[in-house]
């Protein structure tokens, strides 16, 4: 049993719009799960791409749980688990066989060259505001000091959203 009063809550997105893409989703939970045990997920909603928008949906989730580990190694797994799905590097908002950010880790401001948290664009983005709602609706933006419902609710993205499956159909593939 995990002693979550003794570690940080950590939140991630994920996503991928190139592949098998719940295959990729699957693989990245799994991954993630062998570092935070308690790893919750929500569904998986099919989205429109923002930004770049001339590539495939993306399907997308979001993962909560608690961690005592370091920043850096959550970062260098989520390195691992790129590398492990073939992700290319391509420019910013284009197409990805997976894409895993960390969002929130606990009250935390964090920014380095390779690190920003909280995620600095998640508060416009409803396709990590919706799933991250839908499994932690209280949590709070330690910068914009909301909960993950209110900023949803103020949301400035109308891309589209539509749910494709509970996380437990996209266990079973």
């Amino acid at each position: 049993m995990v002693d979550v009063h003794s570690k940080t809550i950590i939140a991630f997105s994920l996503g991928a719009n190139l592949g098998d893409r719940p295959a990729a989703l699957r693989h990245a939970v799994m991954r993630l799960k062998q570092l935070i045990p308690d790893l919750q997920c929500s569904s998986v909603y099919e989205t429109e791409p923002v930004g770049y928008t001339e590539q495939p949906p993306f399907l997308n989730c979001a993962c909560l749980g608690h961690t005592g580990e370091s920043i850096e190694l959550i970062h260098s797994l989520i390195q691992s688990i790129h590398a492990e799905l073939h992700r290319q590097s391509r420019p910013r908002w284009h197409e990805r066989e997976i894409d895993v950010d960390i969002l929130i880790h606990g009250s935390q401001i964090i920014e380095t060259d390779a690190i920003t948290i909280p995620h600095p664009r998640m508060h416009q983005r409803a396709f990590v505001l919706k799933p991250l709602s839908d499994i932690a609706p209280n949590l709070i933006h330690p910068i914009f000091n909301q909960s993950m419902i209110e900023l949803l609710k103020i949301c400035p993205d109308e891309s589209g959203i539509e749910l494709y499956c509970d996380y437990e159909q996209l266990l079973q593939g």
